[in-house]
């Protein structure tokens, strides 16, 4: 190799420690685009040909189509009813699994599981089981349904852009269909038998708050007089109230969450309850205890703040700060209640704990902070406490025929999948089926940034030499064997980097390696391009290495080992899948 082949290697190895530490896939992208680009190793075409590529183009119209679907509500009523109230085994996993992994196939899967989450706590609560035994399969399940079609995941229209960019025709609708059907037929089958033999029963943050309805919160102080000061929260009679529970005590400004039964009550402490309006007004009743907000308990029928769980996102400003670095309280109008973190409340003072990828907090906030925060990067889920129930919107036949209308055109053969994407995304604009607001939140510009960044980062291992030597590499290491064993090696290569980096982002490394090594051992490139898409989609053995596990991974309580019981069986029989298929 030369020292351009040396040098991008050095690049990408330091570009990917910090992604596979959680912090901002884009970000590490494009600094070592802008260095390559720096060093002379690719020039201006080459490192922002990305922002001129169909790709991110697609991705962002097929974005605003899968808003305008998600607005409505439309598959909630579906998997509700399919799902019934009966016991969760096979049968009902397979109910909730296939109109979610068909939807997948034409919608992105970012937000066909943000939109079901809720529905989906919803029944496990109604069956009195843990959620864990649902959040996961619903993101596997999302998962394979995107490997279908070619707009099922950003990661095919990547691939699909560098063939482009390459020279090649890009995928067809359906191109990759042969491959990734079977292999979304037989993982949802396998999804929905192991998932309730191997998945463990885990408690989400919200359980401990599920005891009753929070309708509304009220903050009390300890009196001195009273008789509750210097007893323990056991001994004062504040450990097992009926109906309203004791969040948090902040004493000297210091709050201190989650509150054990040992603590000891000073004096001027503050004392954060939450509850039922009914049950919250008779703390007047409590000798020792007065309201910190100076009105009377008895006004306070209406709730205005409510409990909400959200979710630390790989583009979160938080990452790697604390609560107290960042002015939680000041800049979020909201305050912390809990963090969990793999399944277990984090027993620190929150305002000293570093955030991490994959954190959930839970907080006390007002009733407008999820129309406020929800569209920007800090929270990469933000759901009430409560799931909501929400009917079909005005706009939902309009968005399902726009929707359907993209997926002919483009199935047809009739447009290119551009065309018919932006064509539709521009029509559910031009008849107000989405305003100005949801196509800014439909966006997720760490994707699209991600996706044209991929470009110019594949432009300098194929320019550089870099993707031939590795690719050589791979051929000799199965040299006297069939090339299925040499694509074998570029699949589990592709399966083990998008389990630690982002799925985009491990597709754009092995593309050019993926081609040059069909080119020595005389295979077709196309099907080396097919199998590093869906190899780089089917991420099942980390939180952190597809979106949507990230998305269920606090919520459904898991821990980062829980991902291997479901994901390594099926990870197996997918790379497997891929080569036979392939």
């Amino acid at each position: 190799m030369g020292f351009d082949a040396w040098f991008t290697l050095g690049v990408v190895v330091v570009m990917l420690v910090p992604m596979v530490r959680g912090y901002s896939t884009a970000l590490s992208m494009a600094s070592a685009v802008i260095v390559l680009l720096v060093a002379g190793v690719i020039d201006e075409r080459q490192a922002f040909s990305g922002f001129s590529n169909p790709a991110p183009i697609t991705v962002a119209a097929l974005y605003i189509v899968a808003r305008a679907v998600e607005r409505t509500g439309v598959l909630e009523p579906f998997v509700r009813f399919a799902m019934g109230e009966g016991p969760t085994g096979t049968a009902s996993l397979l109910r909730m699994l296939v109109p979610a992994a068909a939807a997948s196939a034409f919608l992105n899967n970012t937000p066909i599981v943000a939109m079901l989450m809720p529905t989906v706590s919803a029944s496990a609560a109604k069956r009195k089981i843990p959620p864990s035994r649902l959040l996961m399969p619903l993101s596997f399940g999302v998962i394979l349904g995107g490997v279908v079609t070619a707009i099922g995941t950003s990661t095919t229209l990547v691939v699909s852009g560098l063939l482009q960019a390459s020279g090649q025709e890009p995928f067809g609708l359906f191109e990759i269909t042969h491959v990734g059907l079977p292999i979304a037929l037989v993982g949802v089958i396998l999804v929905a038998v192991l998932a309730p033999l191997v998945l463990p029963d885990r408690q989400p943050p919200r359980h401990q708050l599920s005891v009753a309805e929070r309708d509304f919160i009220v903050r009390m102080i300890v009196n001195q007089e009273g008789g509750l000061d210097r007893l323990s929260v056991e001994e004062a009679g504040l450990r097992h109230l009926d109906g309203v529970y004791l969040v948090e005590i902040e004493r000297d400004g210091e709050p201190s969450s989650p509150v054990a039964p040992s603590t000891v009550l000073h004096s001027g402490d503050h004392l954060l309850f939450a509850g039922q309006a009914r049950v919250v007004a008779d703390l007047r009743k409590l000798r020792g205890l007065r309201s910190a907000e100076g009105v009377h308990l008895a006004d306070l029928e209406t709730p205005t703040h409510r409990l909400v769980e959200v979710v630390i996102g790989s583009s979160s400003p938080l990452l790697g700060r604390t609560p107290r670095e960042v002015g939680f309280r000041r800049k979020y109008g909201a305050a912390i209640v809990g963090i969990h973190r793999e399944g277990h409340p984090v027993a620190a003072k929150l305002g000293e704990v570093k955030l991490r990828l994959g954190d959930t907090l839970l907080l006390l906030a007002d009733a407008d902070f999820r129309d406020h925060w929800r569209d920007r990067p800090d929270f990469l889920v933000i759901s009430a406490l409560e799931a909501p129930d929400r009917r079909l919107g005005r706009g939902a036949g309009l968005a399902l025929l726009i929707t359907a209308g993209v997926v002919v055109a483009a199935g047809s053969g009739l447009t290119p999948i551009l065309y018919a994407a932006t064509a539709g995304a521009l029509l559910l604009i031009a008849t107000s089926a989405l305003s100005a607001q949801d196509v800014r939140a439909a966006l997720d510009i760490e994707v699209l940034v991600v996706i044209a960044a991929a470009f110019g980062v594949g432009a300098a291992i194929e320019g550089s030499g870099l993707g031939a030597a590795v690719g050589h590499q791979v051929v000799e290491a199965t040299r006297g064997l069939d090339w299925h064993w040499t694509l074998l090696g570029t699949v589990l290569a592709t399966v083990v980097l998008t389990e630690f980096i982002s799925n985009n982002a491990a597709a754009a490394l092995m593309f050019p390696i993926a081609m040059a090594t069909a080119v020595e051992v005389e295979a077709e490139p196309r099907a080396f391009a097919i199998a590093v898409a869906i190899a780089a989609s089917c991420s099942f053995m980390t939180p952190i290495g597809y979106q949507t596990n990230t998305m269920v991974y606090g919520p459904g309580g898991y821990r980062f080992g829980d991902y291997w019981r479901l994901g390594a069986p099926l990870s197996l029989v997918g790379v497997i899948a891929v080569v036979w298929l392939t």
